[in-house]
């Protein structure tokens, strides 16, 4: 469920920021959900110090889709060579930051689908 909700919304996130998308940004997406899922598992973790997990995970995750989609198969679905600080036009620490604070609905999110859809719940 994670991963259809992620896959959705980056996609939307796109589509509203830029006008498109690219299906690699749903895989991405998708991914990048499950992956907050799992951090946001980790209860005893203060919530600013998820958003910084999740940042990082959103970024790397960014970086080697970027790596493989823009930069080896040349596809040129997005290109942050103008952003200041980027790192080979594929992430930069603007959307860093925004990732950041994206997590904290993506982490309520998450635990809106895990209350509502958790086999673990319905079993108990």
């Amino acid at each position: 469920m994670c991963f259809g909700v992620g896959a959705v919304l980056y996609g939307l996130i796109e589509v509203v920021t830029r006008g498109y998308t690219h299906w690699t940004m749903a895989l991405t997406g998708g991914t990048v959900m499950v992956l907050l899922n799992l951090i946001n598992q980790t209860r005893e973790l203060h919530i600013l110090i998820k958003c910084l997990l999740g940042a990082v995970v959103i970024t790397s995750l960014e970086f080697c889709v970027g790596m493989i989609a823009n930069v080896a198969l040349g596809w040129n679905v997005w290109d942050y060579s103008d952003k200041p600080l980027n790192i080979w036009g594929q992430i930069c620490p603007q959307f860093t930051l925004v990732w950041y604070f994206l997590s904290i609905p993506a982490f309520a999110l998450c635990s809106f689908i895990e209350s509502r859809f958790s086999l673990r719940q319905r079993n108990s």
